[in-house]
C-alpha cells in the first residue's frame, strides 16, 4: 500500500511484546501527558453534526472521557481523536463539542447559543454535508451563519482563531440519489464542490483567517492513490480502506480517522505522519499500522499541497466567487 512507514519508523513505533493494546494506550498517554509544559491549555470547541460525532462507527464514543461533550451525550468522536493527537503531541488542549445531527450552522447559534458562547481560544466548525439539505451545493445559509457565529465568538475574545472544516463526497449522493446534483459525476466532484462553498463562507467574513480545513480534498487524495476505494457500491477492491460507514454516507473509522488528522495537521501545523503508524487512536479502532501511516502522508500531502483557489475554485463554481477569495487571500495576509 502506499505511504506504508518504513522499517525505522516501524520499528521506532512498535509496541512493546506482551503489552495489550489499551495498557500500551494508558501509559502512552500517561507519559506525554506528565511531559506536558506548564501553563493555560489551548481551549478548542469542535460545531458540528454526525460528521464531526463520528456517527455509525466505534469511535462515536471513543475517548469521551478525555472531552467535554457540552451536550452530555458521551460523544468521543473526530475531537477525541484529535485530542488523542495533541497529548502524543506534547500538546496541552482542553477540547470541547457541540454536536447534533443533521444540524447546519444555524441550528447551533438558533438552539445551542447559551452553551457555546464562551471565550475560546479556537473554534472548529462545519455545516450539512451538501452545504444545505434545501438547497444543495448553495453555501449561503454557511456563509451567513460563519459571519453570525464568527461575531459571537470574537466579541468574546478578540484573538479567538476560527476554521471551517470541509468535508467529504458521498458516495450515496454521487451513485445512488439520482436527484442529486452529483449524481453521475466522478466522485471527488462533490469534495472538490464542498471545499468551494467553504472557501466562498471563508471569503465573506474577516472573523475567518484561517484556511478551510481540507477534509474531503483529503478524502479525493486517498481514493486517488489507489489507498481508498472510490466506489463501495461494486464492492471493496482488495487492499484498500473503505472511508465510507455502511450507508455509504458517513464515514468508517478509517473516514472519521482521516478527518480528525487533517484538522490536527491544520490547526496545529504539526506533521501528522510524526505520529507513526502505531498512533494508539489507531490502534484501537482497528486501524492498521501501515493504514495509519498512510492517512497520516495523506493529511500531510493533501495540507502541503491544496490548489490555488484560482485553480479549483474556477472549475467548481465559475468566476464569480473570485473576487471574494482575491479579498479573503489579501486579508490574510495583512492579518499575518
Amino acid at each position: 500500500m502506499p505511504g506504508v512507514e518504513s522499517a525505522a519508523q516501524t520499528r521506532r513505533h512498535a509496541r512493546p511484546a506482551g503489552l495489550p493494546k489499551s495498557a500500551l494506550a494508558a501509559a502512552a498517554a500517561l507519559i506525554a501527558l506528565q511531559a506536558m509544559p506548564a501553563g493555560a491549555a489551548t481551549s478548542i470547541l469542535f460545531i458540528g453534526n454526525s460528521f464531526t460525532y463520528g456517527a455509525l462507527a466505534s469511535v462515536e464514543t471513543w475517548g469521551s472521557s478525555t472531552v467535554t461533550d457540552l451536550n452530555g451525550t458521551n460523544i468521543g468522536g473526530v475531537p477525541a481523536l484529535f485530542k488523542a493527537f495533541t497529548v502524543q503531541a506534547g500538546l496541552d488542549y482542553n477540547v470541547s463539542l457541540e454536536t447534533e445531527p443533521g444540524s447546519n450552522l444555524d441550528f447551533h447559534y438558533n438552539n445551542r447559543l447559551a452553551l457555546i458562547n464562551k471565550p475560546w481560544d479556537k473554534v472548529v466548525m462545519h455545516g450539512q454535508s451538501n452545504l444545505d439539505f434545501q438547497a444543495p451545493n448553495n453555501p449561503a445559509k454557511i456563509s451567513t451563519y460563519t459571519g453570525i457565529l464568527g461575531n459571537v465568538f470574537q466579541a468574546q475574545n478578540p484573538n479567538v482563531d476560527i476554521s471551517l472544516t470541509a468535508t467529504w463526497s458521498r458516495a450515496d449522493l454521487t451513485f445512488a440519489n439520482t436527484s442529486s446534483p452529483w449524481y453521475g459525476q466522478p466522485i471527488t466532484q462533490m469534495g472538490i464542490d464542498v471545499q468551494a462553498g467553504y472557501e466562498v463562507a471563508a471569503a465573506q467574513n474577516p472573523t475567518i483567517v484561517s484556511a478551510v480545513n481540507p477534509v474531503g480534498l483529503a478524502w479525493n487524495r486517498a481514493i486517488n492513490l489507489g489507498i481508498a476505494d472510490g466506489n463501495p457500491y461494486d464492492g471493496i477492491a482488495t487492499g484498500k480502506i473503505n472511508l465510507w460507514a455502511s450507508d455509504n454516507y458517513h464515514a468508517s473509522n478509517h473516514g472519521y480517522y482521516l478527518h480528525a488528522l487533517v484538522d490536527f495537521g491544520m490547526i496545529t501545523g504539526i506533521d501528522p505522519r510524526s505520529l507513526g503508524g502505531n498512533e494508539y487512536a489507531a490502534l484501537e479502532l482497528g486501524i492498521t499500522a501501515s493504514e495509519a501511516y498512510a492517512l497520516q502522508a495523506v493529511a500531510w500531502d493533501t495540507i502541503q499541497a491544496v490548489p490555488e483557489p484560482s485553480t479549483w475554485l474556477m472549475l467548481a463554481l465559475g468566476g464569480g466567487v473570485m473576487g471574494l477569495v482575491a479579498r479573503r487571500r489579501s486579508r490574510s495576509a495583512a492579518t499575518a
